[in-house]
């Protein structure tokens, strides 16, 4: 049995937050790439000379801190969640000189707060060599100096080039026990999508348009608990029953615009059911990055449709 989980000399878990001056997307954005946390991920005295990362849920969390006598250390592992811009879970293996010092699971949560936004990060330890119990214990300092770095990082972030304009495209499918033509009129009449296209429990309608034709328009205004309200705009540009959607949108937090968007929606027979393919190219504009919540968002959706599908009637 590990000396981590026995009785008064188990580590206690670590438990912190900061406020960061700036919005929550931009604060989980600090956390995407290894390029972003070789700036960052380290307390003030040490660098992050290599790192690995594969942000999504099973992808690798590999990085390498090094001390100013050259010595490394090694955090191996991987993410078991990532869920923008709200939630992300690691959990990794501490090697130093090449053997397995102790073991840590981490768990960061990113919240709205006032004109900007707490990140608070939770971790808990078990100890496989007990000569390194005092790195743990001086956990708390650590982290300190590295949420120090952090806000430099995103500092940075919030002065890059505003102009940016940031592309992304992504394809999600689903298969459906419901025929063509059903999936069609879900996505297309105005009281059946009402039923399934919407923000859940926190999300309250301010305005739903939908006119589904070649030229015609579909709009969605509604306001998040938080108050922020988000606006859908979209333009439908070809229309083939049962078959194809293809429109473009714009979506805005507030009054400003974050993003343009092609869309196009494949509607195919899968036995007796529907096979369903939605593929996205968008430009992220003025320094907005949705850090994968697009995606995301529009596999929740689908899913979401799926369930309307099984409802009878």
């Amino acid at each position: 049995m590990d000396k981590g989980n026995l009785g008064a000399g188990a580590p206690r878990p670590l438990e912190l937050s900061r406020v960061f001056p700036a919005p929550r997307e931009l604060v989980f954005k600090a956390w995407s790439t290894a390029e972003h946390l070789k700036r960052w991920f380290s307390p003030s005295i040490l660098t992050v000379p290599d790192a690995t990362i594969d942000f999504r849920a099973g992808g690798v969390f590999d990085l390498c801190m090094r001390m100013p006598d050259g010595q490394d250390s090694w955090m191996r592992g991987h993410f078991t969640e990532v869920t923008p811009p709200e939630r992300l879970a690691f959990d990794t293996v501490v090697e130093i000189a090449g053997a397995p010092r102790f073991a840590v699971k981490t768990i960061v949560t990113f919240a709205s707060e006032g004109a900007g936004s707490r990140m608070s990060v939770h971790q808990s330890y078990v100890i496989h060599d007990a000569n390194f119990s005092g790195a743990v214990a001086g956990a708390a300092e650590g982290w300190r100096s590295t949420l120090d770095k952090l806000e430099k990082e995103v500092e940075r972030l919030k002065a890059g080039d505003k102009a940016a304009v940031v592309h992304g495209s992504f394809s999600v499918e689903r298969t459906y026990d419901a025929p063509p033509a059903a999936v069609y009129r879900a996505l297309t009449d105005k009281d059946a999508k009402a039923r399934w296209f919407a923000g859940g429990d926190d999300w309250t309608l301010l305005e739903r348009e939908m006119d589904v034709r070649d030229g015609g328009r579909e709009r969605v205004r509604g306001r998040w608990a938080s108050g922020v309200t988000t606006t859908f705009d979209a333009i439908y540009h070809d229309v083939v029953p049962d078959k194809r959607l293809v429109y473009t949108y714009v979506m805005h937090l507030d009054d400003a615009k974050i993003s343009a968007s092609l869309a196009t929606m494949e509607i195919s027979a899968a036995g007796k059911g529907a096979r369903l393919l939605v593929t996205e190219q968008g430009a992220f504009l003025d320094g907005y990055d949705d850090a994968g919540k697009r995606e995301h968002g529009t596999g929740m959706l689908l899913d979401m449709l799926g369930d309307f599908l099984k409802q009878p009637g």
